[in-house]
């Protein structure tokens, strides 16, 4: 671990009064000095471990075992820093080692871009075109541009808020920092469901994606000379959720960086193989620019409302931010919300790389003839399928395959940490091997029924926006008022209160107009009929 450099010159006072001591939680010696650990979040909570002997244990040696990663140099006291007040008063909690995000703390800046950039790019930038068709091009790119930005704003807030050096807490969760800062009752009211869907739904919505392309894949690949008799839809999503079940089994979340590199680049791969193979095969005949009007003014402003809620349904991930931080080593000289900022800049320009050209070059290329169902995905096979090299089609088709089943792992992550918490918190010992295995398998089968039972659920995807906008683009704007507490009418506080305020009001008219278009329009529901 290297040499313990002492907190503070100033000797510290023991207490005369002696402290009854509390059973210690049974954890493995080996987790005391392993690296993940030894760079847990502070807690402070009643959950915090106690040492046996604490009564005859000097507070300064145990803050020397307690803290072996934080160096501060001799000259500073115990009170020249709020990050060493804070430690006289958190103890580490070891249960936080057993869970799959916090298990391992060795991430970086270079795993921090990969998870970041893998969930936050995929499927729902697909039906970004869609949204022009309603907005038209001048409000489709200002609202594109406005949201794009919006959203790395709140993204750079979360990094901030992820460590406080007020009191030595790092919040892991994004539910955990709107427990903190909204209270445990507000915050389950709030953002317990968005967050839940925003993991579990997405998950739904990958088999159901990666399952429909593996039937086109087949189809490419065979092109009609395979003699067997090919899978059904709903076979194709048993096979796509049994190799997410296998890839599951990785323990934690630095343990899929492979993964989500895997992810990212297929990603990358797909959205500009797609937006190029559609501009280079030019626009459509016929087609026309001029925004899609409905009968009366009322439906018109819902089908703008609509709109929005799609393009807020591409910037999604919010949730996966704190999740991603915390997998980092953090001390008082190097925080983590430094190489976590740094990882999330390099994403989010491959992130606008891609979201803007698919867009922009999607909406040139197929006009108002782009499908509702699938995008830029569907128009690719329905406008160019025959004129267009089978290779090309096959890869593109292989690169969703490979970024949905590697994105599934990220989206699980918080549901598996959720899942064993409650067996860690029950038991006060890690989780097995096996019970953790038949965990995500639950997990993955769940997610495979619902696919089956409810197919058209992308048909939400302007209601589902609206639902979890309050994540992305309004919580973090409260959550830095309630926090930092920035001077009254300032130009942070006016900021924050803005767009906090704004999001929470676009947040209830998309979930209004979300309704009323899938009242007013109708969806195909086909309960368990997969197409």
């Amino acid at each position: 671990m290297g040499e313990v450099i002492e907190i503070g010159s100033t000797p510290i006072t023991s207490r005369g009064a002696s402290v009854a001591p509390t059973p210690p939680i049974s954890t493995p010696p080996s987790q005391y000095h392993s690296p993940s650990l030894s760079r847990s979040p502070l807690l402070s909570s009643i959950d915090h471990i106690q040492p046996a002997n604490a009564s005859k244990t000097p507070l300064s040696s145990t803050l020397k075992t307690l803290t072996p990663n934080i160096r501060t140099p001799r000259f500073l006291t115990p009170l020249g820093s709020p990050l060493i007040r804070a430690l006289h008063l958190t103890k580490l909690d070891p249960q936080d080692a057993w869970l799959p995000i916090t298990e391992s703390r060795n991430g970086n800046a270079y795993y921090a871009a990969f998870h970041t950039l893998c969930s936050g790019i995929g499927i729902q930038a697909l039906i970004l075109p869609v949204a022009f068709t309603i907005l038209g091009w001048t409000w489709g790119i200002i609202n594109l541009t406005v949201a794009f930005i919006w959203q790395l704003y709140t993204l750079y807030i979360l990094v901030q808020l992820h460590e406080s050096t007020e009191t030595g807490m790092r919040y892991s969760r994004y539910l955990q920092l709107c427990t903190a800062t909204f209270g445990e009752k507000l915050a389950k009211w709030l953002a317990l469901f968005p967050i839940m869907y925003l993991s579990g739904g997405t998950c739904v919505a990958l088999i159901i994606i990666g399952g429909s392309t593996s039937k086109m894949f087949f189809n490419i690949v065979c092109g009609g000379t395979c003699s067997a008799q090919p899978p059904t839809t709903v076979e194709w999503y048993l096979i796509f959720t049994s190799a997410a079940v296998l890839l599951s089994q990785l323990p934690n979340l630095n343990s899929i960086a492979g993964v989500s590199l895997i992810g990212a680049i297929t990603a990358l791969a797909y959205c500009t193989l797609i937006w190029v193979i559609s501009v280079a095969k030019g626009t459509l005949p016929g087609i026309s620019y001029n925004p899609v009007k409905g009968n009366t003014e009322i439906i018109r402003i819902f089908d703008v409302l609509n709109a929005l809620g799609i393009i807020a349904f591409a910037f999604r991930g919010h949730n996966l931010i704190l999740e991603i931080q915390a997998t980092m080593p953090s001390d008082e000289k190097h925080p983590s919300r430094v190489p976590m900022w740094k990882g999330v800049k390099v994403a989010y320009a491959f992130v606008a790389a891609s979201l803007f050209p698919l867009a922009i070059g999607g909406y040139w290329a197929y006009g108002q003839k782009i499908p509702k169902e699938g995008g830029m995905l569907t128009a690719l096979y329905a406008y160019h399928g025959r004129d267009t090299s089978q290779f090309l089609l096959g890869l593109t088709s292989l690169f969703v395959i490979i970024n949905a089943v590697s994105s599934f792992q990220i989206y699980g992550m918080p549901m598996f940490d959720d899942m064993e918490s409650k067996v860690i918190q029950r038991t006060k010992k890690p989780c097995p091997w096996w019970l953790r295995a038949i965990f995500r398998a639950m997990f993955g089968y769940g997610c495979f029924f619902v696919a089956v039972a409810i197919p058209f659920l992308g048909s939400l995807a302007g209601l589902i926006g609206g639902i979890a906008l309050p994540v992305t683009l309004a919580y973090p704007c409260f959550m830095w008022l309630k926090v930092k507490k920035p001077k009254m009418y300032s130009p942070m506080w006016w900021l924050n209160w803005v767009l906090g305020v704004s999001g929470m009001a676009l947040s209830g008219v998309l979930i209004a107009a979300g309704i009323y278009v899938i009242i007013d329009t109708g969806i195909e529901v086909s309960f368990f009929k997969p197409h």
